[in-house]
C-alpha cells in the first residue's frame, strides 16, 4: 500500500480502537494490571482509622505524637506485544484477515497502556525474530506500532513460537505484561511458555477463523501451504483424508489447551466471525474477580 493509504488505515484504527478504550476499558485495564509495588510517599499525622502497622515509630518518638507512613502504588508498567506475522495470519474468510485483527487488538492494548502512562513494546516474529521495538511511552510511539503491524514485510513465512518466547525472555528481565498474539498453529513451545509465565504476566490471544476447521466436500482441490509453499491435490470427499484432517485439528486443539493449562497462562480466544470486543471485555471481568 502507498504511504497515504497506510496513514489512512492507521488513522481509522486509531479512531475505532481509542473509542473502544474510552467507552469499554476505562478503569478495567488499570484495576486488572497492578503496579509493581508500593512506594513510600510521605509521613503525616495519625488519624482515627489508620492502621497501627503504618505508624512510623522513629518520627513518632521524635515529635511526641503518632505519625504514619503513606504509600502510593508504583504504577508504571511495561506491556510487550509479541505478535505472530507468519503467513498463516494472512488467512481470513470473514471481513478481515487474522493479521488485520491482530493489529486492531494490539492497538486497543497499546492505547489502554498509553491512557495509564505505561510503556509499550513490540516484537514481530515468524520462524525468526523479524523486528523489535523497545518499550516506550507516548501517542507517536503507539501509532508507530500500529504502522509496523499493518505494513511490515517479513523475511520468513513460518511459525516458531518457541524462538519468539526465548528471545523475549532473554531481552526483558523486568517483569512485564506480555500479550502473545497468534493463531498458535505450532508445537514445541510448552517448556519456554512455562518459564516465561513464571517471570511475567503472559496472556495468550488466539486468533481463530472457523473456516480453518472445516473442509467442504467439493471434490478434488489444489491446496497450498502459505508457510512452506508446498502444493498438494486433495480429494475433499475422501473419508480417510477427512478423518485425518479432523484428528490433526483435535490433536492441535488438545495440545494448545494442555500447554496453556500447564504453563498457567490465561487465554483470550478471538473468533474472526464475531466481534473481538466481548472476549476482551470478558477477560478483564474474569481477571477483576480474581483480585
Amino acid at each position: 500500500m502507498t504511504t497515504r493509504e497506510l496513514l489512512k488505515q492507521v488513522r481509522k484504527i486509531e479512531i475505532r480502537t481509542r473509542g473502544f478504550v474510552n467507552d469499554l476499558f476505562s478503569g478495567e485495564y488499570h484495576s486488572v494490571f497492578k503496579g509493581r509495588g508500593m512506594d513510600f510517599n510521605e509521613v503525616r499525622e495519625y488519624q482515627v482509622g489508620d492502621e497501627v502497622r503504618a505508624i512510623d515509630w522513629n518520627v513518632t518518638a521524635r515529635l511526641g505524637h503518632p505519625y504514619v507512613k503513606v504509600f502510593e502504588e508504583e504504577r508504571e508498567l511495561t506491556v510487550i506485544l509479541l505478535v505472530d506475522l507468519s503467513s498463516s495470519l494472512i488467512f481470513g474468510t470473514i471481513e478481515k484477515t487474522k493479521q488485520q485483527i491482530a493489529a486492531e487488538i494490539s492497538a486497543i492494548l497499546s492505547f489502554s497502556a498509553l491512557k495509564n502512562n505505561d510503556k509499550v513494546g513490540l516484537i514481530l516474529f515468524t520462524d525468526k525474530i523479524e523486528k523489535f521495538i523497545p518499550p516506550r511511552k507516548g501517542k507517536s510511539h503507539v501509532l508507530r506500532i500500529i504502522r509496523e503491524l499493518l505494513s511490515f514485510e517479513t523475511q520468513n513465512k513460518g511459525t516458531n513460537i518457541r524462538t519468539a518466547l526465548e528471545y523475549f525472555y532473554h531481552i526483558q528481565m523486568k517483569k512485564s505484561i506480555v500479550f502473545l498474539i497468534s493463531d498458535f498453529i505450532d508445537y514445541n513451545y510448552e517448556k519456554i511458555m512455562g518459564i516465561v509465565s513464571r517471570r511475567h504476566d503472559l496472556i495468550a490471544v488466539r486468533l481463530i477463523d472457523p473456516k480453518e476447521n472445516e473442509i467442504p466436500q467439493i471434490g478434488l482441490v489444489r491446496l497450498k501451504d502459505n508457510e512452506s509453499n508446498s502444493v498438494r491435490y486433495i480429494d475433499t470427499e475422501d473419508r480417510k483424508f477427512r478423518n485425518h484432517f479432523r484428528n490433526k485439528k483435535e490433536e492441535l486443539e488438545n495440545f494448545i489447551k494442555q500447554t496453556f493449562m500447564k504453563a498457567k497462562v490465561d487465554s483470550i480466544n478471538i473468533d474472526l466471525s464475531r466481534s473481538y470486543i466481548k472476549p476482551i471485555v470478558d477477560f478483564f471481568k474474569l481477571r477483576e474477580k480474581r483480585i
